[in-house]
């Protein structure tokens, strides 16, 4: 299940999106980052849905199956886990891939519709106050153990190693806030 869970996240979806649109590469372009966020920046709102929707599924649907076939919570962690890897690190496309969070955030999501609609409204109202992507998902990260708790503490544990692998992913953002170089969000007009 690990081994599929990482084969499963190294598909880009970012990439594929943008080849399949016609969009400029994700890798060279924006942001520099394969994700959701910088697919709004290059190439619009249906674009970066696109994204948004196979970044999840692809943590969701290794998680769910764990969760099917009965393995215990840390197992899942760690089939969640090595999917984010797989997005973070795709093997089909050089090991140089996103931030993993829609993927975290959807390997979370089996944990319950509840949990799920949370998160995404924390991260949609966080990005709407402070226009910034990675402070949303930041503190989105921090909070999902908390909500994983209040919702099924069964799957704190899991919920939390998602979290930390977020927050190491985004030691980059973090400096950037800092020196005050960080990129706000906005969405390419199209024509």
């Amino acid at each position: 299940m690990i081994t599929a869970a990482y084969i499963a996240g190294s598909i880009s979806s970012a990439i594929l999106v943008c080849k399949l649109r016609r969009l400029p590469d994700p890798r060279t372009n924006g942001s520099g980052n394969p994700g959701a966020t910088n697919v709004l920046r290059i190439g619009g709102a249906s674009s970066a849905a696109m994204v948004l929707f196979f970044d999840m599924l692809k943590g969701a649907a290794p998680s769910y199956i764990g969760y099917k076939i009965g393995l215990d919570a840390p197992s899942l962690g760690f089939i969640a886990i090595a999917a984010c890897l797989g997005h973070i690190f795709p093997l089909f496309f050089g090991f140089k891939g996103g931030k993993g969070v829609a993927t975290a955030f959807g390997a979370m999501a089996p944990i319950g519709g509840d949990l799920a609609i949370t998160l995404m409204i924390t991260w949609a109202v966080l990005v709407f106050i402070t226009r910034y992507s990675s402070v949303a998902a930041m503190a989105t990260a921090v909070l999902a153990p908390v909500y994983t708790w209040f919702f099924d503490e069964r799957f704190v544990l899991p919920a939390a190693m998602l979290s930390t692998l977020i927050l190491i992913r985004h030691k980059d953002n973090i400096e950037r806030l800092r020196i005050g170089e960080e990129s706000k969000v906005s969405r390419k007009k199209k024509a």
